[in-house]
């Protein structure tokens, strides 16, 4: 049985968006102050009031209030009586708030394993060779068995490889002094942007975002990123990452009656921004297939043409806002736009985007049959939560009874790259006046037979100076005995990561 199609907008005829449909994604668009915001929370509302979760990120802090009743506004009181909306109650929605900071939400983390090379790369700004580097280093990390839980991690490996570049150039290639440099540089400066507050444990379990409440109602997740926008690079990424890890953790449902998350992608210019080809590759094809998952995409942004027309084409279901046309470049914009909808005879489309007032859209929806409908000129209809932030004692009321209460605030630093590579330097440092054991000796001597190939040991960064001979082989036996215990994996087996192992070369948490 289809659930009741959504009524967000109003014409002549209801306006609805049919829930069936929602999985084949969509767009709002329109210039800064039109009403994208207002659009969006009406469709998150609706969707959480038929039971399916929503996710967002409130990028100027106004979202919040969602979580309230709203309607005393004198604005939304004469929309509700132009529009004739009879039966208009004012409710609120069951609300979760998140903030990779832990400030104005629960604290929301990932390992750098999960977040994988590729998109690690584009976070650090690297270049081409600097991002095989970096490939490098992860690959080396999954043959030995070292997880990259956090930055110190990441870190450490670095030192490593960088310190025993002659033993990895031969099977994978040339791994330069300047490029560990650069990327240890880029981390150094991730890291005074609070990243190190988001690459720790316990990382996000993505069921925690699939919630309803006790009245069957889609929690409504809203990421704090007001502060996190500072950062844009890092914003992108992390939204990229979370709609990458629903592509790889959901079940496939084929074509549901509604979509069971829906997942809103505010500001989606900056995904796109200098983005590198193989990763727009990618970003095409989660959107394509994540569909399949149930999840419904939709992207906010001030102009359809911040989408590339390969992901502007998956993008069903449009609400368009006003354009404002002040130069030859706008005007081409516009009629971009316009040409973007299925005409309608009565109305000339790119005129009306001209013209269209705050609260007024031009909208397309798909059918029964997923085709576009002619384009519409309409009202959107007012939400019935508040609208604009809430207070600082509100939010914290709700976090407090949020079903994830203290569930993630308190970081967790278990056992992983960082420590392996620190107690494999100490256990092989010999005692105060006992003889330095040759290269060609220690560990790789008893596993191998001796040699000069041994690689030169990482420096600690617990005791700096120390350099014993033949690090490399104790981290690893130490790291595969702990872990084939551990998960019953072979001393060849890879910690295995998720969809970042299958789509951008990175990892799943252990």
């Amino acid at each position: 049985m289809s659930a009741q199609p959504i009524l967000f907008a109003k014409s002549k005829t209801d306006i609805c968006l049919l829930p069936e449909m929602s999985n084949r994604h969509g767009l709002i668009a329109g210039a800064t102050g039109t009403g994208k915001t207002v659009t969006l929370q009406v469709l998150a509302e609706s969707f959480s009031a038929m039971g399916v979760p929503v996710f967002l990120a409130d990028v100027k802090g106004d979202l919040a209030g969602i979580s309230q009743p709203g309607g005393q506004s004198t604005k939304v009181q004469e929309r509700v009586k132009q529009l004739k909306l009879d039966g208009y109650t004012p409710r609120g929605c069951p609300v979760t708030f998140w903030d990779v900071f832990g400030e104005k939400g629960h604290p929301i983390r990932a390992t750098i394993s999960e977040m994988g090379p590729l998109l690690f790369a584009r976070l650090l700004q690297l270049n081409d060779t600097q991002a095989g580097v970096l490939n490098i280093v992860f690959h080396v990390a999954d043959e030995n068995g070292l997880l990259l839980l956090d930055l110190k991690d990441l870190r450490a490996m670095l030192q490593y490889v960088g310190d025993n570049a002659a033993q990895f150039t031969t099977k994978y290639g040339n791994i330069s002094p300047a490029s560990i440099g650069a990327i240890q540089r880029n981390l150094l400066a991730l890291e005074s942007q609070g990243a190190d507050k988001y690459f720790a444990e316990p990382a996000l379990n993505l069921d925690d975002f699939i919630q309803t409440d006790a009245n069957g109602r889609g929690i409504v997740n809203i990421l704090a990123a007001d502060r996190l926008m500072q950062s844009p690079r890092v914003y992108a990424t992390l939204l990229l990452w979370l709609l990458s890890e629903l592509f790889e953790r959901l079940p496939e449902v084929g074509d549901p009656t509604k979509p069971k998350l829906v997942f809103f992608f505010d500001e989606a210019h900056l995904l796109f921004n200098e983005i590198e080809p193989a990763l727009l590759e990618k970003i095409e094809q989660i959107v394509r297939l994540v569909r399949s998952k149930g999840v419904g995409v939709f992207f906010v942004t001030q102009n359809p043409r911040d989408v590339p027309d390969n992901v502007l084409g998956q993008l069903g279901n449009r609400v368009q806002h006003a354009l404002r046309a002040f130069t030859p470049r706008d005007q081409k914009a516009v009629q971009a736009a316009a040409d973007t909808f299925r005409a309608n005879p009565k109305i000339k489309t790119a005129e009306v985007l001209m013209e269209l007032g705050v609260g007024e859209a031009l909208v397309s929806c798909l059918d029964e049959n997923g085709q576009p409908k002619v384009v519409e000129r309409a009202f959107i209809i007012p939400p019935r939560s508040q609208l604009g932030p809430i207070t600082p004692q509100q939010r914290q009321q709700i976090m407090a009874n949020s079903i994830v209460a203290g569930v993630y605030e308190k970081v967790v630093d278990r056992e992983s790259a960082y420590e392996k590579l620190t107690q494999a330097v100490q256990q092989t440092q010999p005692p105060t006046g006992a003889p330095q054991t040759s290269s060609s000796g220690g560990f790789w001597g008893s596993i191998f037979g001796g040699g000069s190939s041994a690689p030169t040991p990482m420096k600690s960064a617990r005791s700096p100076g120390r350099q014993p001979d033949s690090m490399a082989t104790i981290a690893t036996k130490s790291v595969v005995r702990s872990v084939s215990s551990a998960i019953g994996s072979s001393i060849g087996r890879q910690v295995i990561r998720g969809l970042m192992g299958s789509l951008f070369g990175g990892g799943r948490r252990r």
